[in-house]
This record gives C-alpha cells, sequence and structure tokens, in this order.
C-alpha cells in the first residue's frame, strides 16, 4: 500500500484565530527549528494562542508561538517563546509585506502541522472582527442549524 505524498498530521489549531479575524488569504511556511523543538511538536506540545507574524528585513518571522521545553533535553534546550524564522518565496514575502502594512490587517497562524516530515505553518492574512461581527456569525450558525434540524426532522418524517 502506497504512502499519501501530501499527508498531514496536525500539530495544533488556532481555535480563536478564525472566530476574531476574517481570513481573506492564506500561505503555507516552513520553519526553521531547533531539534529539541521538533521533539517537542511530535509530541504535541505547543500553543499558537497569542502567536503572529511579522515581516522585518524581507524576512518573515513568528513571534509568540510557545513551543514547551522537550522533557528529556539538557542544558541545549529550546527558549520556549523565541522568535522563529519562516520560510516563504520573495514573491510571498513581498506580498505579505504589503498586506502587513495595510491598515487592519495582520499576519495570524492558523494551524502548526508536519507534511512530509517537516514541520508547517499556515499563516492567514485577517481583519479583527468586531464584537458585533462575532455575534452576526454566531447568529447565521444558529439559523443554519435550525434549519438543518428543521429539514432532518422532515426527512425523517416522509420515510
Amino acid at each position: 500500500m502506497a504512502k499519501d505524498k501530501t499527508a498531514q498530521k496536525l500539530i495544533v489549531p488556532n481555535k480563536t484565530a478564525r472566530r476574531d479575524y476574517e481570513i481573506t488569504d492564506t500561505y503555507e511556511a516552513g520553519m526553521v527549528l531547533t531539534g529539541t523543538e521538533v521533539k517537542s511538536l511530535r509530541a504535541g506540545k505547543a500553543n499558537l494562542k497569542d502567536s503572529y507574524a511579522i515581516v522585518n528585513d524581507g524576512e518573515v518571522f513568528l513571534r509568540e508561538l510557545h513551543i514547551s521545553p522537550y522533557e528529556h533535553g539538557n542544558r541545549s534546550n529550546h527558549e520556549p517563546l523565541r522568535q522563529r524564522k519562516l520560510l516563504l518565496h520573495k514573491r510571498e514575502i513581498r506580498k505579505l509585506y504589503g498586506k502587513s502594512r495595510e491598515k487592519g490587517l495582520s499576519l495570524i497562524p492558523l494551524k502548526l502541522y508536519f507534511k512530509n516530515g517537516k514541520v508547517k505553518v499556515e499563516l492567514g492574512i485577517g481583519k479583527g472582527k468586531k464584537q458585533h461581527d462575532r455575534r452576526q456569525d454566531i447568529k447565521k450558525r444558529e439559523e443554519r442549524r435550525d434549519i438543518e434540524r428543521t429539514f432532518k426532522s422532515k426527512m425523517i418524517k416522509v420515510k
């Protein structure tokens, strides 16, 4: 049985990103990591909650990503909140730089995952939602659920 070449194993999602931001574009980026960071990620010890990306001198960095120290590491263990470099093409970095300079747009990591043995991060360009926008999203979701429930109950009665 052949293995899927694009198999992805989710490490950690950013659950609050899609709730707090309206995501317009997404990019996939690699990360520059140390050995103990990769081992901690394989154990699922990461938190994307308050993290964000910045473009600085033609390079993209991920900040406030918490990767817990590796339990079996020695004195060369990594710092949990260090700034990590993201690997992107120059044209992608230029696009991200332009978008990040626009008012109200931010670079938010959406999820961390393994792809072909490499750690990848999905970056989203997002505009922060206001409180009333979030309420409208909740209202739409509840209306959709109600419609699905009524439709499902009518389908059962027809049979």
